[in-house]
């Protein structure tokens, strides 16, 4: 992966103990320090689509009065003074005339002169987000470039929260024809198993004997007692991040589903896609909270005073995200209970909903 010109070279920094090349003027002046800021690299955009820039971000102003100091224009004192005063000005409104109405009012109106004579020669004078991005397009077609420096192919572990709810909602599995979101499939369990609280505490047992991070493997009991959470139920202290990219820990979640759960979670995925196309701006988000958990609360059968432990035991950590993660099978549910076909699982009314 390369990053070069604008964010990516920021994130071409960050991400160089994983491997990420960083190419050009603006990524080596962001490893250096000599800047930090996204505002470095920021610009205003036409609004018709075409991504022409209409301002100057930093990087380049930055770049061309450097070389107004190397052709004698400017002298390092002006320099610094110009460059404050361009920053001063909010990114989506520095635009060329603004640029030169600030070099104007510092008294500097033989820099704009020759910038305007430069920018007539080239309409790129000056454009270190332009040279860079080409720059990368040249290194990507030619293979120059196989990680950062200092990169030895030796991948940290990375197991971020983002990376993590990335990486799960990417992937998909494919079950006697059907292709299913291996995420779906999980959280199907959670919402609808009535077994599934048994198997959650089993899964704890499991993590504690055996954790990811390469500690050392403790009894459950053990653990709380260290935690001093003795006599409190391991599903309210412990509430790993699950990775759907262990085998083993997706086999053990899914031990209990069955043929007909599967094919739930497919019919509530096609009725989600549905009500996307059909409805335009629908959005998971879009779901009525107050139905979604009338649901929950049917379907669990427990009252509202009892949801948050409900769904700790479920893995699910609170009633507000296990009301979260019910409303992306909403539409298929509805569906499901408006046909009278709800499956075994699915046992709910929509009485007062």
């Amino acid at each position: 992966m390369i990053g070069a010109a604008s964010i990516g070279a920021l994130r071409a920094v960050e991400l160089a103990p994983f491997g990420m090349l960083g190419v050009g003027r603006v990524h080596a002046a962001y490893a250096r320090g000599e800047i930090t800021g996204d505002d470095e690299v920021a610009v205003g955009q036409a609004p018709d689509g075409d991504y022409e820039a209409l301002t100057w971000p930093l990087v380049n102003l930055r770049h061309v009065l450097e070389l107004a100091r190397e052709a004698g224009v400017l002298d390092g004192e002006w320099m610094g003074g110009l460059l404050t005063a361009l920053r001063a000005v909010y990114y989506p409104q520095r635009t060329w005339s603004a640029v030169r109405a600030v070099c104007r009012r510092h008294g500097q109106d033989g820099f704009v002169r020759w910038l305007d004579g430069q920018r007539e020669r080239d309409r790129y004078f000056g454009d270190v987000k332009r040279a860079d991005a080409l720059e990368a397009v040249r290194v990507a077609a030619t293979g120059g470039g196989t990680g950062a420096p200092g990169f030895a192919g030796q991948v940290p572990v990375w197991r971020t929260p983002y990376f993590l709810r990335w990486s799960n909602a990417a992937l998909r599995t494919v079950v006697r024809g059907l292709t299913l979101s291996t995420e779906d499939r999980v959280l199907y369990q959670q919402l609808f198993d009535p077994e599934f609280p048994g198997r959650w505490a089993d899964f704890l047992a499991h993590c504690s004997l055996h954790p990811t991070d390469g500690g050392p493997g403790v009894p459950l009991g053990r653990r709380l007692a260290e935690a001093g959470a003795t006599g409190m139920a391991a599903h309210q202290v412990f509430h790993p991040r699950l990775d759907l990219r262990d085998e083993e820990t997706v086999a053990r979640l899914l031990a209990g589903e069955s043929g007909q759960d599967r094919a739930a979670v497919a019919r509530y995925a096609d009725a989600h896609a549905w009500a996307r196309r059909s409805r335009p701006g629908f959005t998971v988000g879009a779901v009525r909270e107050d139905l979604a958990c009338h649901l929950l609360l049917h379907q669990w059968r427990v009252s509202p005073e009892r949801l948050d432990v409900t769904a700790s035991a479920r893995g699910l950590v609170s009633g507000a995200r296990a009301v979260d993660a019910l409303r992306r099978f909403v539409p298929g549910l509805l569906e499901d209970v408006a046909a009278g076909t709800a499956g075994r699982r699915v046992e709910v009314s929509c009485a007062g909903g």
